[in-house]
């Protein structure tokens, strides 16, 4: 049987069109860069887990062979612009649950010829976009963000352990060259030097709890940041993507400031709830729009909140802009 061939049509099939293959193998040669990143303090809260376990799929998969490596395309239309700061990836519906779903049917399928499969999105940890690289789907820019040609860095990634042997795919060229656009328009200067996850917006807007000096920082972002993605020429004439549950919701489109800052458990839970920003909850949400409308407007009406965590941020801000 060919089963690289096999599994690229049924991936087609499911409208999966940037798919690559490694070899399953623990990857030693990342030790030294994970260690060194973790006594340097350049790991934040979200990468914070045990070496071993970032380097070994046979963690996973005792017997795996093969590691399947999946891009999903997420940016379904350019021209749709949310009205506040919601990054692209945010839009549609919750990624986990979209990319869980077509692996699933990818595992189902690859049992069906006969091996064992697992698979992983956001679920693991495993470097993702190192493992997409060895499998020859694209390259890591200078943002560290996985690039593909064809969608770009618009791209969810999902993963496949298998026991059933693949050839691996040819490692691609990366392609940033002299270019350092994103690092210059960085606006905290994250990805300058050795990438300090702890000082880019999209981490900011997602962490818990932050100190006052961010409130000034955001500037209109609600969670996640898109702006060196934005800027990449890799992005500027990609294809869009054809998976529908990525379609934005009008909701997102539509969403305000005040309605944010409003926001109860209810419609948290019939709308934001579905996206990929749900994950962290109301509350953080709510404190987002809390801190860029004051930055915005340095004047707000005296308002009581339910959650002691959104009132303490609210009672700090206004201590902090001296209202």
């Amino acid at each position: 049987m060919n089963f690289k061939r096999d599994i690229l049509e049924y991936c087609s099939k499911l409208g999966l069109d940037v798919v690559g293959f490694s070899k399953c193998r623990i990857f030693h040669e990342l030790r030294p860069y994970l260690e060194n990143r973790k006594s340097s303090g350049l790991e934040n809260e979200f990468e914070e887990k045990d070496i071993e376990k970032r380097i070994n799929p046979f963690l996973y998969m005792e017997d795996g062979k093969t590691i399947i490596s999946i891009a999903f395309p997420y940016l379904f239309n350019k021209d749709f612009q949310s009205r506040i700061g919601f990054s692209k990836y945010t839009q549609g519906r919750d990624y986990h649950i979209v990319v869980s779903n077509y692996l699933k049917k990818i595992c189902e399928y690859i049992e069906t010829l006969g091996g064992k499969a697992l698979y992983f999105v956001d679920s693991n940890s495993l470097l993702e976009r190192y493992i997409a690289v060895q499998s020859g789907i694209g390259f890591i820019g200078k943002n560290n963000t996985l690039i593909t040609k064809k969608y770009g860095s618009y791209v969810f990634l999902g993963e496949v352990i298998t026991d059933i042997y693949v050839e691996a795919d040819r490692i691609l060229e990366n392609k940033c060259g002299d270019c350092f656009v994103c690092q210059k328009m960085c606006p905290t200067g994250a990805i300058s030097g050795e990438n300090n996850p702890n000082m880019c917006l999209s981490y900011i807007t997602q962490k818990k709890d932050i100190d006052d000096e961010w409130f000034d920082k955001l500037n209109g972002r609600i969670f996640g940041c898109d702006t060196c993605q934005s800027m990449c020429p890799h992005n500027k004439n990609i294809e869009v993507s054809k998976i529908e549950e990525f379609k934005p919701y009008d909701f997102m489109e539509k969403s305000s400031l005040e309605e944010l800052i409003a926001l109860n458990k209810k419609d948290f839970r019939d709308k934001y709830s579905q996206t990929s920003c749900g994950w962290r909850g109301k509350n953080i949400i709510q404190r987002n729009a809390l801190i860029n409308k004051i930055h915005q407007e340095k004047n707000i009406k005296l308002i009581k909140f339910t959650s002691p965590y959104v009132e303490d941020y609210y009672n700090r801000l206004l201590n902090y802009f001296k209202l």
